[in-house]
Parts: C-alpha cells; structure tokens; sequence
C-alpha cells in the first residue's frame, strides 16, 4: 500500500476550457494524468487530492469530471480548492463519488496506519499578495476548519501517522511559522501536501521538512502531471 498525492487537475469535461493557454506542457493534460495514474497506482493504494478539481461553476456541471476521478483506481479523497466554485454542501458532493472516493471537509479519514485531515486553507500572512482587510477573516476561518479535521483526525486515530493536505501553501517558502503551520506541529503531522501554485510560483514553494513537517508541492504541473509518491 502507498500514498500518492496530485493536486489542480483543472478538469473541464463540462466547459471544455482549453489549457494550454497556460503552457504547452498543459496540452492534453488530462490524458497524461490518467495513463501516469493508472501505471502508478494500485487499487490498494490512497490518492490525495488538495483541491482544484473541475472548471465548472455548478455541481451539475463538475459530474462529468468527478466521475473521470471516481474512475481511476485507489481510494481517492478529494478536497475543495479555491477554483471549485462548483462545491456546494458536503452532503451533495458525496452524492456523486463512489469507487472508493471520498470528501474531505471538516473531517478525517484513516487509511491503514495513516490518517488524513486537512481544509482548503488561505494565503498567510509574510505573502506578498496577503491583504490583512481583505484575508484576515478568511486566514483565520482555515485555520478553524483545519484544527477541526485534525481534532477529528485524532479522535479517529489517536497514534495514527497524521497527513494533512491544503489547497494553499500552509507557509512560504522558508516555512515562517503560520496558524496553518502551527497546528500541524500541534497535532503531530508528519507530512503535508498542498497545490495551488504553478509556473515561476512553483520555484518559491515550500518543499521538505520543517520543523517535524514534511511539505510537498503536488500541483499537477509541479509534479510532471504525474501521481507523486508520499508514502
């Protein structure tokens, strides 16, 4: 059993949204993401996904691409990023997964010895484009939401080894400490994956471990659209 985790899949089954406006690496992204995914994964195996899933607007509209993910093997949990518009309540997302597929939000999962919690997360405070009257509200909500997984997380497996996925990075590139960062040390995390950036963003991102905490960038782009191995 293994842990992978790949993050902004940009799907657009609905709209259609051409990719490769933003590179020529985006080019049929999608196709090289399923053939990488199903030479790497096994059926036993668990896939995180931080966020970023589908173009579309409405619920209705992202079924087509969340069926594309319910349909590759492992278990799968998914995540909201800040492009998931089409993320309604937790109860109707639920509706359309199936295949070992799974919703994270406000809650946790345990897989074998390991245990997942995480939320969408913000931008921090130290980061360039942080705006105090504009994200301080929305910081401080993510970092409820994500003490509230991990209190789930640790009710559900006290010992368990704690992974924890965000859609944002929890931190800069040199892990200054955050409320995001801070919990994870809290509840005993030892990895964290998170996406969210990518072209030049991707050089700046927080990679390895600090402080206890083992941080990958798993956006799909960052990782050659190809399922990265955690665990």
């Amino acid at each position: 059993m293994s842990i992978f985790a790949i993050g902004d899949l940009h799907l657009s089954g609905a709209s259609e949204k051409p990719m490769d406006i933003f590179g020529e690496h985006w080019d049929s992204h999608w196709d090289r993401i399923k053939e990488n995914w199903e030479s790497a994964v096994s059926a036993d195996d668990l896939v995180l996904i931080p966020g970023d899933i589908s173009w579309a607007m409405k619920l209705s509209e992202a079924a087509a691409d969340l069926k594309a993910v319910c349909s590759l093997p492992g278990t799968k949990i998914i995540m909201k990023g800040n492009h998931d518009y089409w993320w309604s309540s937790l109860k109707q997302v639920e509706a359309l997964l199936f295949n070992g597929t799974f919703a994270l939000q406000n809650n946790a999962f345990v897989y074998d010895r390991y245990v997942v919690a995480g939320t969408r997360g913000w931008l921090c405070p130290g980061m360039s484009q942080y705006n105090p009257a504009a994200d301080e509200k929305y910081y401080l909500r993510e970092a409820g939401r994500l003490e509230l997984s991990l209190q789930a997380a640790r009710r559900l497996s006290p010992g368990g080894e704690l992974i924890c996925m965000t859609h944002y990075p929890p931190s800069d590139k040199n892990g200054a400490p955050t409320l995001f960062t801070a919990l994870l040390e809290k509840y005993g995390a030892s990895r964290a994956v998170y996406g969210h950036l990518h072209a030049s963003s991707i050089a700046g991102a927080l990679s390895g471990i600090v402080r206890g905490v083992d941080y990958s960038l798993v956006s799909c782009d960052a990782i050659a659209f190809s399922p990265k191995k955690i665990a």
